[in-house]
């Protein structure tokens, strides 16, 4: 399932131009700028060259300088709303500053580690912890702006395997513009997942409600996948734990974003495992129907059970649409070597990208996933990991072997460059933005050639941390922190 299968993968709906998230994102864009020109020409607590007192969260340590009102997160303007930034997954920056070098900006110091992509809403960054914490910070100097501190996060000696020490909010959040929340899902004591509504202006909570739901082990699930927002709803997908222990199975839940409502559940037709681990979790088409990569599940013969898939649900989760299996499911469910590692990416002219843990990369009919085999082509070389990014025709996938990229013009697979650093990507001003996560080195490297333009350290990351790219500046959430790396032309 989780990164337990890395060591294990070394050893043995159509898109016509951007999707409607992205368009938006375009526009937002345009208001964001527009909001911080009101903002600091209007702001009753500036005054030129002075910077408002500094305050303490007594509960963190963590020092920073209050806001005015004024440049608080508005609902209309978001510039990083989700994982990636769409919901396509595609990870595509918009008006960034090509770089001629880097260097270091601001660091705000957390309460854990940030495991989850920040999030930019107006002029704030949002970040979610470890420790059960979300925060937001000032996008211009890291000052922090609130906190809201959801619950006791569960240790990892109170757990029957996993890797992260101790478990509290994992997956990336994901912010609703028609209702201003920002929603997380935290694990607290005793191992109960929680999805929390935040007013992103304030940090105040809206509803909480469980998503323990399915009567499996709530202990052996684990929730890192991304959440996502989408046609009035937010969809958590749940996993298993490091270690693959215990009675868990992959499933995908939707709850309305007012918070009404009962909670929708697809769960994995398989009699154990086929988690929904990998970090982008759900991507959305532009119909509503929704993507999700599951890992590998229980048979290892006779009749497909559902796993080693890519899966398009309707956006109401009542029932599968379409699905895409290799045709060596059964060894790949045997072996841990499935496709549940990296999560679908939603490409331009209607193509999906998927890559497991076999070294195969798939690509696929947004409209007709193939079934068994059905793939429109494949190729050879990437045991993929994490998230993909793509800008038109090209996909950057983060594999074990290095970053890479594939064109897929002519629905084909061809393989371009590669690069050392194997973190999830993301792509703006001409390059391809990775991290070598062992080292917690940013890389950016372009995207034509695959020639590394400027790279800068940032402190130690988790293995799956991938970059935010702002115009003039990168975000990267870190093991104690929330990095601001500043792009130089």
């Amino acid at each position: 399932m989780d990164e337990r299968s890395a060591s294990a993968g070394r050893r043995g709906v159509a898109r016509h131009g951007p999707s409607a998230p992205r368009r938006a994102a375009h526009a937002a864009l345009a208001g964001l700028v527009m909001g911080l020109v009101v903002a600091c020409s209007s702001s009753p607590n500036a005054s030129p060259g002075r910077s408002a007192p500094a305050v303490t969260d007594a509960t963190t340590g963590v020092t920073g300088t209050p806001s005015s009102t004024a440049s608080r997160p508005a609902a209309t303007s978001s510039l990083w709303p989700t994982y990636h930034r769409t919901n396509d997954r595609a990870g595509l920056g918009v008006g960034i500053r090509p770089p001629g070098s880097l260097r270091a900006g601001w660091t705000t110091k957390v309460d854990g580690a940030v495991y989850g992509q920040a999030l930019v809403v107006g002029d704030s960054v949002i970040a979610a912890t470890e420790n059960d914490s979300v925060y937001a910070l000032s996008l211009a100097n890291g000052a922090v702006r609130w906190r809201a501190h959801l619950g006791t996060p569960v240790p990892q000696a109170d757990l029957p395997c996993g890797n992260i020490d101790p478990v509290g909010i994992t997956g990336t959040p994901a912010y609703d513009g028609a209702t201003g929340s920002v929603f997380v899902v935290t694990e607290t004591t005793g191992s109960a997942h929680d999805l929390v509504a935040l007013d992103a202006a304030t940090g105040a909570v809206r509803f909480r409600r469980n998503l323990d739901v399915g009567g499996h082990d709530r202990v052996a699930q684990q929730q890192r996948a991304a959440l996502a927002v989408a046609n009035g709803r937010v969809y958590v997908a749940f996993g298993g734990r490091f270690g693959d222990c215990g009675d868990y199975i992959g499933y995908l839940t939707a709850s309305a974003t007012d918070g009404a409502g009962s909670v929708a559940r697809y769960a994995v037709p398989t009699a154990k495992e086929g988690g929904i681990w990998a970090p982008p979790g759900a991507a959305i088409g532009s119909d509503g129907s929704v993507y999700v990569a599951v890992g590998n599940g229980a048979s290892t013969r006779g009749a497909y059970d559902g796993s080693d898939a890519v899966v398009r649900l309707r956006p109401d989760l009542s029932g599968r649409l379409d699905f895409f299996a290799p045709r060596a499911w059964a060894s790949q469910n045997a072996s841990d070597l499935d496709l549940g590692s990296t999560g679908p990416a939603l490409l331009a002219g209607g193509l999906v990208v998927s890559a497991g843990k076999a070294g195969t990369v798939y690509l696929l009919d947004a409209n007709k996933l193939g079934g068994i085999g059905g793939e429109l082509a494949t190729a050879s070389g990437c045991t993929g990991f994490g998230g993909m990014a793509a800008d038109g025709a090209a996909v950057f996938i983060p594999c074990s072997e290095g970053l890479r990229r594939f064109n897929t013009a002519g629905r084909r697979l061809t393989a371009r460059w590669q690069a050392p650093a194997t973190g999830s990507p993301t792509v703006g001003g001409g390059a391809v933005w990775s991290l070598v996560t062992d080292a917690g080195v940013l890389h950016a490297y372009d995207e034509a050639t695959g020639a590394d333009r400027a790279r800068i350290d940032v402190g130690a990351v988790t293995r799956f941390a991938s970059p935010v790219l702002t115009p003039t500046r990168v975000l990267v959430g870190t093991k104690a922190a929330v990095v601001a790396v500043d792009i130089v032309g």
